[in-house]
């Protein structure tokens, strides 16, 4: 197999708990994944990534793990998984697991260990300080550092039993590993080949590029009292490279087979990503950076969203294009389980839905790099029309929702901002057809199906030609028969248009045009769109573009 074979392919996500459910409890889990594959082979998708299905407390939606070696019972078992697997396999498709080894939950044995006592021989496995001096542990202030919680208030939690603190850059439930301890190390590459060798075809690393802390541990630039962001002391430091580079040599190096490393990396930069993407490096395949979906974030940060300017989220993707283009490689998304439905987000969801879910795809999808796709966004599923906080699940929204009421913030604004961005928009169930619940369960969905999904949903897709699902086929199909989309070479035209993406892909003689209005108004192009039509999401084309009309042409 091609060493690099993840270059043509494109990458579907699941998100278990919210795909299918076959026993009827209202959970996602594995036995439905498997029930439907078919819906992905139709897509035509080459590999099938798993957010994390390990047994968990679910305080981060799995993202907080008490069992590497195990599947939790709300998923499955591990012969569910391995009948996945297998299934899968059939299909001609691989499958990714999710790797989240910053961080462990706190009820995993590694961490019961750990805080048993200061002489344990895991003590070390994870992060412990003592109080700040001149302070007793738990009171304002005492905590060793003033970093903040991605998850909100300080990164730091009070252990009574022993008298010191645990960080935890993520939930208190999710205390920090310490990647400085070799043993640490070599327990989770041991874990990561068992894994290997059930068949899996490689990992998604969960914030890969925090797991190297700064040895003081030093406090953030703040005002005084408050918390600071700590980033700068554990945003990829130099030791991650190390780390990443021993990881490739323990666990994939004279491994038969052809695997796949993606590295989550909130606030790497173009050269940073070069560094780890350059197979002369030998450390991972591809990153996920965070630039082009932080575009639309305000002076408040996420939950205080602002209109995308075109213009930055074109220079955004140029930039990374250009500089991941003889060396390296690009991750291609809109949608994660992270984010809220790009339709939603980017698009009109409303008068334009169909146009602007496939001019977004096709505008995303003939870039350089690998695609994903996120569940639901082959569909053009939408953002959820939450009604008040009762309808969330995440802890993220409910932990912002509190502070920010808490400390006085006018309440309609701090609720359109959740409604807007937070993460639960794009766990909502996948829409399978237009039957109670969307077909997701027989019974009571963990968080409340979309209520369009009375019309808008697969069954109803498949059977229709023009829809954005058989949209999202025809893109894969183009990047599995052309060349030029792969390898070919990316320019950006018209940067500066507010409403117009355009760009070139050009491989020895062969051209690609790709041109999208991105608006709801008309807009003519001062481009030659006269080649041959390869692919467009309205009809008929001209030199004027329809709202959200979208066109691949053989210049």
């Amino acid at each position: 197999m091609d060493a690099q074979w993840w270059k043509s392919a494109v990458v579907y996500q699941v998100y278990p708990r919210s795909f299918a459910d076959s026993g009827g409890d209202g959970i996602g889990d594995l036995a439905g994944i498997t029930s439907r594959l078919d819906h992905l082979a139709a897509l035509g998708v080459d590999v099938v990534w798993l957010s994390p299905v390990y047994r968990s407390p679910h305080a981060d939606n799995g993202y907080d793990i008490s069992d590497y070696r195990d599947i939790d019972p709300v998923f499955g078992t591990l012969a569910d998984f391995d009948h996945l697997i297998g299934e899968v396999h059939a299909r001609g498709m691989k499958l990714v697991m999710d790797l989240v080894v910053n961080h462990t939950s706190d009820e995993h044995p590694w961490f019961a260990e750990s805080r048993s006592g200061k002489d344990n021989p895991k003590r070390d496995w994870y992060v412990w300080r003592p109080p700040r001096d001149g302070h007793e542990l738990g009171e304002p202030g005492a905590e060793p550092n003033n970093w903040s919680s991605f998850f909100s208030g300080p990164a730091w939690q009070a252990d009574p039993a022993t008298g010191e603190y645990y960080l935890h850059l993520f939930d208190r439930k999710q205390p920090d590993l310490n990647w400085d301890n070799p043993e640490v190390r070599e327990a989770v590459y041991d874990m990561m080949r068992w894994w290997l060798d059930r068949g899996v075809d490689g990992f998604r690393m969960d914030v890969i590029n925090l797991i190297a802390k700064h040895p003081d541990l030093p406090d953030a630039p703040a005002e005084p009292g408050a918390l600071g962001d700590g980033f700068p002391y554990y945003g990829t430091l130099p030791r991650v490279h190390e780390h990443l580079r021993e990881m490739r040599r323990e666990v994939f190096d004279g491994r038969e087979g052809g695997f796949l490393t993606v590295g989550e990396m909130p606030g790497v930069t173009t050269q940073q990503a070069r560094e780890f993407t350059d197979p002369a490096n030998h450390e991972i395949d591809m990153v996920f950076q965070f630039e082009h979906v932080s575009l639309d974030h305000g002076p408040g940060g996420k939950f205080d969203p602002v209109p995308l300017d075109l213009r930055a989220f074109k220079a955004s993707m140029a930039a990374w294009q250009g500089e991941l283009a003889e060396v390296g490689w690009n991750s291609l998304y809109l949608g994660n389980h992270d984010q809220p439905r790009a339709v939603s987000r980017f698009g009109d969801d409303d008068r334009w839905w169909r146009e602007s879910a496939t001019a977004l795809a096709t505008v995303l999808h003939l870039h350089r790099g690998t695609p994903y796709v996120y569940q639901g966004e082959e569909l053009g599923m939408t953002n959820s029309p939450f009604v008040d906080a009762e309808a969330l699940r995440d802890v993220e929204s409910l932990n912002h929702l509190r502070q920010a009421l808490a400390a006085g913030q006018d309440a309609d604004a701090v609720w359109r901002g959740v409604r807007a961005m937070g993460r639960d928009n794009a766990r909502t169930p996948v829409q399978w057809d237009g039957g109670t619940n969307g077909g997701f369960t027989t019974g009571t969905p963990w968080i409340a199906v979309n209520p369009n999904s009375s019309w808008l949903n697969a069954e109803a897709q498949r059977a229709d030609q023009a829809s954005v699902f058989h949209h999202y086929r025809r893109l894969i199909e183009l990047r599995h028969t052309l060349p030029v989309v792969v390898e070919g070479t990316f320019r950006m035209l018209l940067p500066e248009h507010p409403d117009v993406y355009a760009y070139e892909r050009v491989l020895g003689e062969e051209r690609l045009l790709v041109v999208a209005n991105l608006s709801g108004t008309e807009q003519p192009v001062d481009l030659d769109l006269g080649g041959e039509v390869l692919l467009a999401n309205v009809e008929p084309v001209g030199q004027v573009l329809a709202p959200w009309q979208a066109v691949v042409l053989r210049a």
